[in-house]
Formats: structure tokens, sequence, C-alpha cells
């Protein structure tokens, strides 16, 4: 007579991140729901800064560029400290930053202190993003990762969700001016949650407990001479985008364009180095190309509703929680996709799926809750699915560069989002704002399918350097796990590569 051999069950998957790493999560996750509020605000009172201060469509959508010309910046400092210093410092200096930012702009007294406001948010941003993605992907296990990644990025959709009820109740009978002055208050908890929280491990482990201090700027510190060019590169490649997106530039804007795009792309190629330049501009560009599908809906949707579809503030407000749960709803599914059929393949195919609720969403006018429907399905797709754009950009950098890099190539990609709302503006000067929307998010989204399903950024990198960008995010942890050191084009782990 045999005895059939029974496997113990393995735990739950939520139990394997332990109750402080589930606190460190949250901390990030309100810092990041707290960013989303900060940030969105400006999308729900466009017409009304504009009717105070006669601005026309396209300077109100300028507003909301704003905030993205100062992140490329943003990003790879705040991700250098987060580098040097630890995720949680970089963390603290990003939330004061957005958030002094927001109250700032409640005292706006014209179109350029508004814009000059938005710059400073944008700065603090780009480094919550680098900070919180890199602190909480380094905490989890490697097999959750894509599940950590979603989680994290349904907060600023949440946040989203939020600003909406505070603008429904707020905006109609005390101004728009209170919405803002309200987005500096949230900090205080975020930075009492903050206070207490243990770093990152994986940042732990490989930096801190070594006593090293990495400088990812280096390269464009090398020598004085070097030094004194990049910093005239900052300044030129940040007033060409000023000028861009403001008035000062006009006339000029195509020349203005190329001297800020080869501006980064030196920055780019000089962190990237001899091996890695290809890759750090072809993440930027495929990052550039899902905000410009992404974006113009998110900047413009409250716009449309209340210019074409005449929707009162309250139907507004609805149609947003459509949108804002549909996109919180698809950046949780998401990590479970990721984690279960890989980044990249999860990413494309949900893309896929969610192209076919375009134009069905511009085609409805006279039904709120079909329209929102639509919007929740659309969403949870499209906009969902970049939940898991932090797990794939920053799997192509290793640990000790890991927060400056991603800082770095997802700021400069988010110029697009810069780009997104005023293009979707001038669109709508010969055709309806909603088919604006609809064409720009179709056929952008279709760009980013292939550029993520196809693997181009690592294939592209292959024709300087035969070795195959490994997936970091699996490898440094499986490495890390046998005690190896781990070596420069590594490639171990199921996931590499994918």
């Amino acid at each position: 007579m045999s005895t059939a051999r029974t496997t113990p069950a393995s735990p739950p998957w939520y139990r394997e991140i332990g109750r402080e790493k589930w606190k460190s999560f949250f901390a990030a996750w309100i810092g990041y729901l707290l960013d989303g509020f900060d940030f969105v605000l400006i999308t729900l009172v466009l017409t009304e800064i504009a009717d105070d201060f006669g601005l026309s469509t396209v300077e109100s959508a300028s507003l909301v560029s704003g905030a993205f010309i100062t992140r490329w910046l943003g990003g790879a400092v705040l991700g250098a400290l987060g580098d040097r210093f630890g995720r949680k410092s970089a963390m603290v200096v990003s939330i004061l930053l957005y958030s002094v930012g927001t109250f700032a702009c409640g005292f706006a007294w014209d179109y350029t202190s508004l814009f000059t406001a938005r710059l400073l948010i944008g700065m603090g941003m780009a480094g919550e993003y680098s900070a919180s993605a890199t602190y909480v992907l380094e905490s989890w296990p490697a097999r959750l990762r894509n599940r950590a990644s979603g989680f994290l990025i349904s907060g600023f959709s949440l946040g989203g969700v939020l600003a909406a009820e505070v603008y429904e109740h707020v905006v109609p009978s005390h101004g728009w001016r209170w919405l803002f002055y309200i987005g500096l208050f949230p900090v205080v908890v975020a930075l009492w949650v903050r206070r207490a929280l243990p770093e990152a491990d994986d940042w732990e482990e490989r930096v801190g407990s070594a006593g090293q201090r990495p400088n990812p700027f280096r390269p464009l510190f090398a020598d004085p001479r070097r030094a004194w060019a990049n910093s005239l590169i900052a300044v030129v490649a940040t007033g060409s985008l000023f000028a861009v997106f403001t008035p000062l530039g006009a006339g000029m804007v195509p020349v203005l364009a190329v001297v800020a795009t080869l501006c980064l792309v030196a920055f780019a190629v000089q962190l990237g180095g001899r091996k890695r330049w290809v890759l750090f501009v072809a993440l930027c560009v495929t990052v550039f190309c899902a905000f410009l599908y992404s974006w113009p809906v998110q900047a413009l949707l409250p716009t449309y509703l209340k210019t074409e579809l005449g929707f009162s503030p309250s139907q507004v407000s609805d149609a947003l929680y459509y949108a804002g749960f549909g996109t919180m709803t698809g950046c949780v599914v998401a990590g479970f996709l990721g984690d279960r059929f890989g980044t990249r393949v999860a990413y494309a195919c949900t893309l896929l799926v969610g192209i076919a609720f375009v134009f069905p969403v511009f085609a409805v006018r006279d039904s709120p809750l079909g329209l929102g429907a639509l919007l929740f399905l659309m969403l949870a797709c499209m906009q969902g699915i970049s939940g898991l754009l932090p797990r794939y950009i920053a799997g192509h950098f290793p640990t000790e560069s890991r927060a400056a890099s991603l800082g770095f190539t997802y700021n400069v990609g988010a110029l697009g989002g810069a780009v997104a709302p005023v293009l979707g503006a001038n669109l709508a000067s010969t055709m309806s704002l909603g088919q604006s929307l609809a064409v720009l998010t179709f056929s952008l989204t279709l760009v980013v399918i292939l550029l993520i399903g196809f693997d181009v950024p690592r294939r592209l990198n292959r024709l300087i350097d035969p070795v195959t960008v490994p997936d970091h995010l699996t490898t440094d942890a499986a490495v890390e796990d046998a005690g190896v050191p781990v070596a420069a084009g590594s490639r171990t782990g199921k996931d590499a590569g994918r």
C-alpha cells in the first residue's frame, strides 16, 4: 500500500510581502496618490483659468505642458539623489517640490506666473516617479515586481478621481484658486507616513550597506571642460523647451524643438556610454510615444466634455470617476497579467484590446452612462497597462544607477505629454476636438505596441553591442540571492530580456 505524498500549499502571494513592506508600499502609494491629485488639478479648471486670464485653447493646453518641461531635469537630478543617498530621501524632496508648486498655482496673477509654478510641479513629479517606483520595485520579491509596479501607479489614478470630487464641491462655490490651495495640505500625511520607512532592500544591499556613493552623472562632469559644456547644454535645453511652449518662441518652434532634442540626445549618449547609448535613446522614444497616445485624453478630456458635449460640472466629475477607476482597475489587473505572461507580452496585448474602444468613446454624445462605461473599458486597457511602465523601464538598468536612468529616460520621454495636449488642441482647429483625440490616441497606440511588443530598444542596442541587455530586476535579485556578484551584461533568469 503506497502513501501519497502531499506537498504543503504555498502561502498566498500577498504574504510574501510582509507587514513592513506593505507599510512601505502604502507610504509610496500615498505619495503617488497625492502626486496624481496635485498634477490633475490643472486639467479640471482649464476653462475657468482661460476665462479669467483671457487665454486661447492652445495657451490653456500649454499650462498642462508646463509641468513636463522641467521633468527631464527633475527626474535626472532627484533620481541621482536617490541613487547616491537612498530612495527615501529622494521621495521626501520630491513631494515637497510638487506640493509647494501646487500651492503657488493658487496665487498666480497671469499666464506666465501660473506656467512658472507648473515648472516646479514638473520637477517634483518627475522625482516622485523615479524615487517611488525604484523604492517599491526594489523592496518586493522579483517575481511580484509587475504587481508592485501596477499597484503603485494605481495611486495616481485615484488621486485624479479625488481631484474631480474636490473640483465638484469647491470650484463652483469658491473658485478655481481654492483647488490649488487644498493641494498643499495632504503633504503632511505623506511626510508623516514616510518618516520611519526602511530603505529599499536592493539599494541597501548593493549600495547603502557597502558604503558606496554612486554618482550616475560622473560621465557628464569628468573634467572641467565637459562640466562647463554640459551645464550650458542643460541651460539651452531648458530654455528652448520653455520657449517652445510659451509665446516667447513664436515663429521659432521647429528650430527650438530641434535644439532641445539635440541637447537631450547629447545627455542620453553620455549617460548611456559606448554600449548603452542606443538603449537610452530608444527608451526615451518609446516613452515619448506612450505619452503622445495617452495624454491628449488625460489632459483634454474635461475640456472635451464641457465644450463639445456640454456636460455640467457634476457630469464631468461622473465621467472622470469612470475614467479614473477604469485606469486604477487596469493598473491592478496589469500587475497580475505582467507577472503571469511577462511584462512586454501583457503590455502589447492589452493595448491591442484597448484600441477597439477608442472611436466608440468619441462617438457617444447623448448617453453619459454609455460614455462612462466605454471610458472605463478604454482607460482600463490603455492607461491601466501603463502601470507596468516603471517595471519595463527600470529592468533595463542596474541598482546603482537605476533611479537616475529611469528618471532621465522616462521624463525625457514624458515630453510627449507636453506635446500631446498642444497637438490635440491644434488638430482641433481642423476637426472636432473629439476626432483629434481619437486619431492621436489610436495611431500612437499602434506605434507603442510595435516598440514594446517587439522589444525594439533591446534589439536596436544589439546593433552596437551583441550582448543582450538583461532584465536587471530579475537577474540582480537572482544573483544576489546566490551570493554571486553581478557581471555587466549578464543574463540569467527566465524573464531576462522579455
